[in-house]
């Protein structure tokens, strides 16, 4: 067997109120791809972090290449030979390619920019991963989040590294961009170069890994070949129990029409857009990255409005010009947007103000906000959803992806929403959290509400909706009902 090249060793970690890690011990070894992977709030990111020297090491050891080593600062990491490539790109995307790669560090000459030494090194980095495709002179802004993800690749590199921790890496690539990556990755294992892979799909993990770790409420629960597990005995291990169906579809009977869209066009982005949403029914929208797809939520809901959007929208069979999010409120509908941190929350607020944020009409007390209104608006759903956080004054950029996205799902439930529109609902949400917001939605079209989900991941179109529209360049280009959908159809007609 590969010698291990990093040992993890009784490592604690507390916070106020919470264990985040308790006990955890496990070898990654030489030359290898590692998957960690465990529920939202399983440790995962502080454990990183530590590794990282983000968080300081309050106990337990780590031996890096049979040495025991603490790190103050993530510098002291990254000299050591510990790199990590975020979710978030942290680029500069204003400078070249090469200027990034060895940022604050260029090579000089008689106290000048070595261009051509810089871009000959970055070019070796970039040759060495097999990232032809790039061109160390571009600047980062043009290049795609995959080819980005190699230039921080190529960083890590520039300082020697030897282990590349890779977080959540696939969270906004397309499946050709995924491949791509992939492909970058297994390179890197050829090199000898030690990836540990963090991510919530478990496909890749099977696909990709030698081995796994797998954490839980902070424990170190499993650690071995990925060969030796299947699927199902994966999600066991990472949520303690088994959650029977992936998928919890239920049966639905549709009832009248909630949402008519006729016509609707936005010139270079949606053409002649035709689709029915029925009480009681769960509405697929699939296509690549690019068809159309956010961009019609984002027109249906009056975030993206102007005079050159025509078409019609009917809501309970009444015609409406929805101009504003404030009237797509009124009319009772609600969007759960892609991105969760930049559009459906304010990080730095409470729990509490978060989930009455569009709901303040119900907590005002005298024209003022009432703080106990507030507060049991709250706690109401955060006992309905089960949102773990310690209070509902809990700054919410505190809670993991999973709680985070409950409380934008609870601030539009808030608002009594007849039609709730979810991009990528589960994106950054493990397994667990996922099952409880496929729950969710069926007790909301039980209730005879209409939901309209859009995922870029086929198996939770096919496992979750009772209708499936195809988007491909701003149209629909297919329609199949739930005994009709096949991954096949849906990407043939993607791509077709």
């Amino acid at each position: 067997m590969p010698e291990p090249i990093l040992k993890i060793e009784h490592i604690s970690k507390h916070f106020p109120g919470v264990l985040a890690l308790d006990d955890v011990s496990f070898e990654v070894e030489r030359g290898t791809i590692h998957a960690l992977v465990g529920e939202n709030g399983a440790g995962k990111s502080t454990l990183i972090k530590i590794l990282s020297g983000v968080n300081s090491l309050e106990s337990g050891e780590i031996l890096l290449r049979g040495q025991s080593v603490r790190f103050a600062r993530p510098i002291d990491a990254i000299r050591s030979g510990i790199s990590v490539v975020h979710q978030e790109i942290k680029l500069v995307e204003t400078l070249t390619v090469a200027e990034n790669i060895y940022i604050g560090r260029p090579p000089m000459k008689n106290g000048l920019l070595d261009r051509r030494r810089l871009n000959a090194d970055a070019r070796r980095l970039l040759d060495s991963i097999g990232a032809g495709i790039i061109d160390e002179r571009a600047l980062v802004r043009r290049l795609s989040i995959a080819e980005q993800q190699m230039v921080e690749i190529c960083k890590a590199l520039s300082y020697n590294s030897e282990i590349i921790i890779m977080d959540e890496p696939s969270a906004t690539l397309t499946d050709k961009e995924l491949a791509l990556l992939f492909k970058t990755l297994l390179q890197l294992k050829s090199m000898g170069i030690t990836v540990i892979y963090i991510s919530h799909r478990l496909e890749e993990i099977f696909e990709l890994a030698d081995r796994v770790t797998v954490l839980r409420d902070g424990r170190e629960v499993h650690t071995g070949d990925v060969k030796d597990l299947d699927r199902g005995k994966l999600i066991s291990l990472m949520v303690g129990r088994e959650l029977g169906s992936e998928y919890p579809r239920e049966e639905h009977v549709p009832g009248e029409t909630l949402l008519e869209v006729h016509h609707l066009e936005r010139p270079g982005v949606l053409h002649d857009i035709n689709l029915t949403l029925r009480r009681g029914e769960i509405l697929g929208i699939a296509g690549l990255v690019g068809s159309g797809r956010t961009e019609f939520a984002r027109t249906v809901f009056g975030a993206d409005t102007g005079k050159s959007i025509t078409g019609d929208i009917l809501v309970k069979g009444r015609r409406t010009r929805i101009r504003s999010v404030s009237g797509a409120k009124k009319q009772g509908i609600a969007l759960i947007p892609e991105d969760r941190k930049k559009q459906g929350l304010v990080l730095i607020m409470s729990v509490a103000r978060n989930i009455s944020l569009a709901a303040m009409d119900k907590i005002l007390s005298g024209g003022f906000i009432s703080a106990a209104k507030e507060n049991t608006l709250a706690r109401k759903y955060v006992e309905t959803l089960e949102i773990a956080t310690p209070g509902v004054g809990r700054e919410v950029r505190f809670l993991s992806g999973g709680n985070q996205q409950k409380v934008v799902i609870s601030k539009w439930l808030a608002t009594d929403a007849d039609i709730l529109i979810l991009d990528e609902p589960t994106r950054g949400v493990d397994v667990g959290a996922k099952a409880e917001i496929y729950t969710l939605l069926n007790s909301f079209v039980a209730a005879g509400k209409g939901v309209i989900m859009i995922s870029s991941e086929m198996p939770e179109i096919i496992g979750m909706c009772d209708r499936v529209v195809v988007f491909r360049e701003g149209t629909v280009s297919a329609e199949f009902s739930r005994d009709e959908v096949t991954q096949e159809r849906i990407l043939d007609a993607a791509i077709k």
